[in-house]
Formats: structure tokens, sequence, C-alpha cells
């Protein structure tokens, strides 16, 4: 058993997830073990933000849709599990998306980039925090001021 699936395994116990009803009825999510990714683009990116989630500053995220739809992914939707990683890919968090939004980039406002606990929490930090982020991370496009984001909400359901 490798180590994400044994997390998995505690996870479920320790949260109880079998029991709890999803979003859709019945909930099916002791049977399917949801994906694990790490934020960011390096591993010192994903260990600085799982540190702000497992410090519950950051209670939000955000991605280009532009990467989504390069990778072929689906977005993220209310009820959506993840196994966050960190920069060694050690499996350190179960989080649940609570909301999703996809606002063009220069419409992302304050509440957002305070939720995303990174820096001094400021509108003007995360857009150039990010702007340089989605400048080398846009899906093989070049940034834009109008480019649609996908801001998640997420909550620390189990972690070690």
């Amino acid at each position: 058993m490798d180590d994400i699936e044994a997390f998995w395994q505690r996870a479920q116990q320790h949260a109880d997830l079998a029991s709890v009803s999803s979003y859709t009825g019945e909930n099916p999510l002791a049977l399917l073990r949801p994906p694990a990714w790490g934020f960011g683009a390096t591993p010192a990116q994903a260990d600085e933000l799982l540190d702000l989630v497992l410090a519950g500053t950051k209670t939000a995220t955000a991605s280009s849709q532009w990467e989504y739809e390069a990778e072929g992914e689906e977005l993220p939707s209310a009820g959506t599990l993840g196994i966050v990683v960190d920069g060694s890919g050690t499996p350190r968090a179960l989080v649940v998306t609570t909301r999703v939004r996809v606002l063009p980039f220069d419409e992302v406002d304050e509440e957002h980039a305070r939720a995303e606990g990174e820096g001094d929490r400021t509108l003007r930090h995360w857009r150039e925090v990010h702007e340089q982020f989605f400048t080398e991370h846009a899906g093989g496009r070049d940034f834009a001021p109008d480019m649609p984001v996908v801001l998640e909400e997420l909550r620390v359901v189990y972690a070690e």
C-alpha cells in the first residue's frame, strides 16, 4: 500500500466520511480515493502553502481555468475532496472544496485575496504574486487581466 492510500484509509476513519451525506445524496466517498495534489509549481511552494492551510490561514486557492483545459481536467465543485501533499509528495491533509467561482483575474476581490492567506493578505499582493505565477503557469497561454481564474474555498477535514 502506498503512502497516499494509507493516508486515505486513516482519513476515512478519523473524519468518518462514510457516515456523512454528500451534497448529492448517498455518499460514495468511502469507495473512491480522491486525487492527490500539491499547491504551487515547486516543492517549496507546496510546503509553504500547505503550512498556511494547516495553520488555518489559507482557506482558499486560485488556479487558471486554462490549466484545467490544457490538462483535460474537470473544474472542482463544492463537495470535491482532495488529498494535499507536501513538496516531497507526502500526504498531509484531506480538504473539501466548499465553494467554487470562476472570475476574470481582474475581478478577484479583496475577500478572496485575504482568504488565500499569502503575504500581507491584500489584493495588491495577491495580484502581483498570481500574475507572476499565471505568466509562468497558465496552461500554455499568455497571462491576460481578463483570463478566467478558478477560485476555490477549502476546509480541512483531516490533517497529519
